[in-house]
């Protein structure tokens, strides 16, 4: 019989975030991808476990029900329950003083690599981010607005604090696909493997939809050739090639074959595609979950700014990052390592994070605000009583919108905590003062509300003979490679998804830990 649960224990482990003396550890299958999630039912199901499948498209009340109930547990649901501070990440001196005798290796980077980033000029998140402070507590509502007039509620209850930030954008999933079809055209002209990346775990309700526009992009033919035993099957995009191939195998024989030859011939046609594990024959779209952006990028820079291909030998690439809110830093990086070479374990300096993440800041991309949208019309944010508007956008179908907010407690506690991380200067070789650069890009919407907070709490604190900056995310990431590279500390003060992961692949591969 299926257990009964007597005890929450994701609230248990709420409070004890909250007390300030337990260390959590967080298992990284919290932050699965789709189809992990769903291997994972299937396997306590074998065990006798009762519990339902996941429906991916729910068709009836019952449907949503278990949907909404998987939510509750999936990474977007845990991380703000377990993150209730600030992050304060940084390798601690001995570690960091065993790495620079003992370093670990580091692929040689040319003056003529062909390695690269590209990424929307247009349509993307960045493009049409909206950001409002709120000037008094108040409740509000997302709705759907519809071309025929109807309003279809998609979150309510949503509890607006004063003085925090909100801010809602989207990305135009047709402007998303030409951009997919032109790199992959692009990649094929210039003679560089074809790669993704993406944070499309469970974390996410955008990322691992934009995977799926890339794979259809990649395999458009095949897709369209195939449509119809595709939608009978049930092959979701989304779920990667790796589920398309397990779908397929329940085919006749023939009928697989054929479709096998086609991916096959795609191959032949398309640019090389970059590897997973080459070992395996695992591409870069084979599963979702297998191109994390802060563990991909930061692997491709330490080895030179190379990926495995199929033959497995190490290729140049372009490196696929189709939003311009950090996909910039990331070609910065490269840019800065074509220039001066491969950053040396042994001397660099070290790169601390302050990160900005209390009561759920800044959780772009994540549930249970971010939307696919069903149609077209105009999505916004209503406040409650009054029916103001705080935040709208007209969208189209397909298109993918996103919310999120940052409170202004945890603004200023972070605020603090970069200060006084920035006095202690407790890291190695601290025989001068490091340096703390926000990342905070003022061509954004959102981090000018966030540098205007910045600069109205930096002088409640003592500041006198720090070296405290404010600088774009490409700026920062130059600056800070440029200080690395002199073996400089540099702290970086960073917003949490979007411009942490950029934070996370510095680490890895300008940190020699």
């Amino acid at each position: 019989e299926t257990p009964t649960i007597e005890v929450d224990q994701l609230a248990a482990l709420g409070e004890m975030a909250k007390g300030g003396k337990a260390n959590i550890i967080k298992l990284p299958n919290v932050s699965a991808s789709l189809p992990q999630l769903k291997e994972c039912i299937a396997e306590l199901q074998g065990k006798g476990y009762k519990i339902p499948n996941y429906p991916e498209d729910p068709k009836d009340d019952a449907e949503k029900e278990i949907k909404a109930r998987y939510a509750k547990v999936l990474g977007s649901a845990v991380n703000p329950v377990l993150r209730e501070g600030n992050s304060d990440r940084r390798a601690a001196v001995p570690v960091k003083e065993y790495a620079f005798k003992y370093p670990h290796s580091m692929g040689k980077w040319l003056p003529d690599s062909k390695t690269h980033v590209s990424s929307m000029e247009d349509g993307d998140f960045f493009s049409h981010e909206k950001s409002v402070v709120i000037s008094e507590k108040c409740e509000a509502r997302i709705e759907m607005l519809s071309e025929d007039g109807k309003v279809t509620v998609l979150k309510d209850k949503l509890t607006l604090q004063k003085d925090e930030v909100l801010d809602a954008s989207f990305i135009n999933c047709k402007m998303l696909r030409r951009f997919f079809e032109e790199q992959i055209a692009d990649a094929k002209e210039r003679g560089v493997m074809f790669s993704l990346h993406l944070k499309a775990t469970m974390m996410k309700v955008s990322d691992p939809i934009m995977f799926g526009h890339c794979v259809k992009a990649y395999f458009k033919d095949v897709f369209a050739k195939y449509a119809e035993t595709f939608e009978k099957i049930g092959v979701n995009a989304n779920n990667g090639l790796g589920d398309l191939y397990k779908k397929i195998a329940t085919l006749p024989d023939a009928e697989r074959q054929a479709i096998e030859a086609d991916i096959k011939a795609t191959y032949e046609r398309q640019p090389r595609m970059a590897m997973v594990d080459s070992h395996k024959g695992i591409t870069n779209l084979h599963v979702p979950s297998d191109i994390i952006i802060d563990n991909s990028m930061p692997t491709a820079i330490r080895a030179g700014g190379k990926m495995w291909d199929a033959d497995d030998t190490e290729q140049d690439f372009k490196a696929t990052i189709p939003d311009r809110s950090y996909a910039g830093v990331f070609s910065e990086c490269i840019e800065f390592c074509k220039k001066n070479g491969a950053f040396d374990p042994k001397t660099m300096g070290a790169c601390p994070n302050v990160g900005l993440m209390a009561q759920k800041a800044e959780e772009y991309g994540s549930h249970p605000t971010t939307f696919e949208m069903k149609e077209d019309g105009t999505i916004r944010i209503v406040e409650e009583g009054s029916g103001k508007v705080l935040l709208g956008h007209r969208v189209q179908k397909g298109d993918i919108w996103r919310s999120c907010q940052t409170k202004d407690a945890p603004i200023k506690d972070w605020v603090k905590l970069a200060v006084h991380r920035c006095r202690e200067n407790n890291f190695p070789n601290n025989d001068k003062p490091c340096k703390a650069i926000f990342w905070l890009d003022p061509a954004r919407s959102h981090d000018c509300n966030i540098i205007a907070k910045v600069l109205k709490y930096l002088p409640d604190y003592d500041t006198k003979g720090l070296d405290m900056e404010i600088m774009s995310p490409a700026e920062a990431m130059r600056v800070t490679c440029e200080r690395a590279k002199q073996g400089l500390n540099t702290i970086t003060v960073t917003g949490s998804l979007d411009c942490l992961e950029c934070h996370k692949a510095l680490l890895d591969c300008v940190m020699n830990v």
